[in-house]
């Protein structure tokens, strides 16, 4: 954010010595890498680091290269991080280096088919979603036939026809429809945890065990998927998995987790641990007395007991005993429910990043430059005006829209320091507007603001740890991630009930471009909620982008748009805020800031059709 111009290329620039032009291609060395990759070059001996991140053509340029042994690595996300070494030595005027990267089996996939519906079908979704919770499969069967109909690349709408075979016991269709949720959305947990499951109920564990691999790498909370995937273990003998499974799955899912005790119990008995073994199962029972196999497992446990410890018998594979044969984790664990998307996006120390692994982050280098960035922000704001165009929805608990509005505002923002250390941020609309002028009687402003986290009159006031090289719409980025301190005030963000105003902390996450340090996107939530004004949540996503001058020649960084989600008196709303037309003017310093003069805008909120 706030470049003034556009001249700054990379970390470095150089007069002279030699020039390292780094390549980069993907797998199969033919084919250049479609994404930003970030080249850090490192001599071996004086330490010194250079950086410099990718062209579109997928090439790199460091240049002041002098002689010596270097390491030159290249990460993007996606892909393992490779290295090469490269000596230096005499005076070449150009060396050029290829790199290869391989994919990362381990990283997520970043494709995420087709997540919207049409207003329509959210309504039928809503019913079938009432329908299935109620347990009427018959209607749920209605409305959802209806909504797969006009929307059948829908990842949730397959998801939920899954749910609903799997439900009827039409395991064939269910298998169906979750295999194509999955594929849609790679990373739905939901999905691929009701598909290992499938594959366990039809005795197929190694593909079982595939599929619930994926459901716990997409979300490492989800107990459920711990305890399934060490169900699959189990059933194919490997036993430390199921042990380390289980544990992870009580670990997350605490006391609701119970079930996973039996599956750990014989994992460890298998594993000769039978004194531990007959401790869990014994736990498994205490906290789960009526489950169906708690007949099985008394048994299991007197005939453990009765047997000599030092007997062979002891340390080899209990499961292979007939007896024990008949304990099937998957009767003690509960069945599995459903959850819709939430109406909000998910918090920020709940999302799950792809980042490249094993990448260094510099990251004293990056909050030095972004802050300067920022710096130039206080300034460039302050000379532009807009078209804001403001979207506001009152919504339902899974995301549908009760009540929309739209309206247009003439914009001006100003950006003040009236004493050091102390911004100060005023928005503008033309004519003077109170609350009645505003959706819900709610205003909300301050966006620019967002970003002044990493100012460097500000950031002191937070903790900021960088999180990686991630990737924004092919560009590679720093993600840094922010929290108010407790320590010091919080001078961000507030709000203003009556007379009263609420200081309120934030944390958050930013998107910092590798190549010029500038902030394309930031997400702010509340640290916690403000239950004196029934603020229970908030959370907010800006987005920046350049903005050419033409006739000024020049180009600034400026927010393009601005949504907020948040749940305020006992009613969730959304909010976009969008800026479009924007105006550069000069301000000379003793020239006192003045509206702009619009046409005079319509009073009354227009309705958005549906």
């Amino acid at each position: 954010m706030g470049a003034t111009t556009n001249t700054m290329t990379s970390y470095d620039s150089w007069a002279e010595g030699t020039v390292l032009i780094v390549t980069v291609y993907a797998e199969n060395n033919k084919k250049r890498l479609d994404r930003q990759s970030v080249v850090k070059v490192l001599n071996t001996v004086t330490q010194i680091v250079k950086w410099q991140t990718t062209n579109d053509q997928s090439e790199a340029t460091i240049g002041n290269v002098t002689q010596g042994h270097y390491d030159v690595e290249v990460s993007a996300v996606g892909y393992i991080t490779a290295h090469k070494e490269v000596p230096i030595i005499g005076n070449l005027n150009r060396i050029q280096v290829e790199m290869v990267l391989q994919p990362d089996p381990e990283a997520l996939r970043l494709a995420f088919a087709d997540g919207a519906m049409p207003p329509k079908v959210r309504k039928q979704t809503k019913h079938a979603v009432s329908a299935l919770k109620s347990g009427n499969l018959n209607l749920a069967q209605k409305w959802l036939g209806a909504a797969y109909e006009a929307a059948p690349s829908n990842s949730d709408l397959n998801f939920l026809m899954g749910y609903l075979n799997y439900q009827q016991k039409d395991f064939d269709h269910a298998q169906t429809y979750l295999g194509k949720a999955a594929e849609l959305n790679p990373h739905d947990v939901q999905s691929l945890t009701l598909l290992g499951r499938l594959g366990l109920q039809n005795e197929d564990y190694v593909s079982a065990s595939s599929t619930l691999e994926k459901a716990v790498a997409a979300d490492a909370d989800y107990w459920m998927a711990h305890n399934l995937l060490a169900d699959a273990y189990l059933k194919q003998r490997k036993f430390e998995g199921a042990r380390d499974q289980a544990q992870l799955a009580l670990e997350t899912g605490k006391t609701g987790a119970n079930a996973a005790r039996l599956i750990l119990g014989q994992a460890q008995v298998n594993l000769g641990n039978r004194e531990d073994g007959i401790k869990t199962l014994k736990a498994f029972l205490d906290g789960s007395p009526k489950n169906p196999t708690a007949p099985q497992v008394r048994s299991l446990i007197a005939e453990l007991e009765t047997r000599d410890a030092d007997s062979a018998a002891t340390s080899s594979a209990i499961l292979a005993h007939p007896s024990l044969t008949g304990i099937d984790p998957l009767l003690a664990s509960p069945d599995l429910s459903f959850t819709m998307k939430p109406w909000q996006p998910p918090g920020i120390d709940e999302s799950k990043l792809s980042v490249a692994a094993d990448v260094t982050c510099p990251f004293d280098n990056v909050i030095e430059m972004s802050g300067n960035r920022v710096k130039e922000l206080v300034t460039d704001v302050s000379r532009i005006s807009a078209i804001e165009r403001l979207e506001h929805e009152q919504m339902d608990e899974i995301g549908n829209p009760i009540t929309k509005e739209s309206r247009n505002y003439n914009y001006v923002a100003s950006i003040t320091e009236d004493k050091p250390g102390f911004l100060e941020v005023d928005e503008y609309r033309a004519a003077h507007l109170g609350l009645n002028d505003f959706p819900d009687q709610i205003s909300s402003s301050g966006f620019a603001a967002l970003a002044l986290v990493f100012h460097p009159d500000m950031r002191d006031n937070f903790e900021m740890k960088c999180e990686g090289l991630g990737d924004w719409h092919g560009q590679s980025v720093w993600v840094v991630h922010f929290r108010q301190r407790d320590d010091r005030p919080a001078r961000i963000h507030d709000y203003k009930v009556g007379a009263e105003t609420y200081s309120v902390k934030l944390k958050g996450r930013a998107w910092i471009t590798t190549d010029k340090f500038q902030i394309v996107r930031i997400e702010s939530e509340l640290v916690s909620p403000m239950k004196p004004i029934q603020l229970l949540s908030e959370h907010q996503i800006v987005e920046y982008g350049p903005v050419p001058f033409q006739k000024k020649n020049m180009e600034l960084w400026l927010p393009k748009t601005a949504e907020i989600y948040f749940d305020f008196r006992r009613h969730r709303y959304y909010r976009r805020h969008s800026f479009d037309h924007y105006m550069l003017f000069a301000v000379d310093s003793d020239e006192k800031r003045k509206e702009p003069k619009a046409p005079p805008l319509e009073d009354k909120p227009s309705p958005l059709p549906n």
